[in-house]
């Protein structure tokens, strides 16, 4: 806020809540990811495929979604650092929206990165960033310790059977309590295809 009374107040409020833990009532999260624990593919499908806001914000821009491999699984590496490069020639399109502060937020305290992406700068970048997600430090279990997250709801399809929660629910190695909730999205579009199939399963 521009207000300095008005900033003061909000520093507080952080500085009061900074330290708890973080319960998740909604988080876009897949359990497989948890329970497999694999590292992170790349940048791109870590940051720009599986976030709508970001690609709504780049498509308004003019870059075409397939250029961002939207709902396709992780591209080949020429692929997501093109999507990639993308982003980043595109920061512009990021400002004043909560998606660039979450993202300035990403960048220095998980990968610590103070450089404002662009487009000289987009490669180095997406190397620091694969570089670290290959670490044990940045697999998603070791984040879900790090971020203090105790308890997380996942997105899930209402068909599910839920073998991956209860696999997870016995693991050992996740402290955080992981459960499910349903998005119906699917079986609400009947114009989408696969809708008739999806109803039917």
């Amino acid at each position: 806020p521009a207000d300095p009374a008005v900033r003061d107040i909000a520093r507080r409020l952080y500085a009061a809540v900074r330290e708890l833990p973080i319960v998740s009532p909604h988080g876009h999260v897949d359990p497989a990811i948890l329970l497999e624990d694999q590292p992170f593919a790349d940048p791109t499908s870590l940051f720009i495929q599986p976030d709508h806001y970001v690609t709504r914000l780049l498509h308004s821009g003019g870059v075409s979604l397939d250029r961002l491999g939207v709902s396709e699984g992780p591209l080949p590496e020429d692929r997501a650092r093109e999507a990639w490069r993308l982003l980043c020639r595109h920061w512009h399109l990021l400002r004043g929206t909560p998606v660039r502060y979450w993202f300035d937020s990403e960048l220095v305290e998980i990968f610590g990165i103070d450089e404002r992406p662009s487009a000289e700068n987009a490669d180095a970048l997406y190397d620091r960033i694969a570089d670290q997600l290959r670490r044990p430090s940045h697999r998603p279990r070791a984040l879900l310790q790090r971020f203090r997250i105790e308890f997380m709801a996942t997105t899930d399809d209402p068909a599910d059977d839920l073998s991956v929660h209860a696999a997870l629910r016995d693991e050992p190695g996740v402290k955080t309590t992981v459960v499910p909730t349903f998005r119906p999205d699917r079986y609400l579009e009947i114009g989408r295809a696969g809708w008739a199939e999806a109803v039917q399963g």
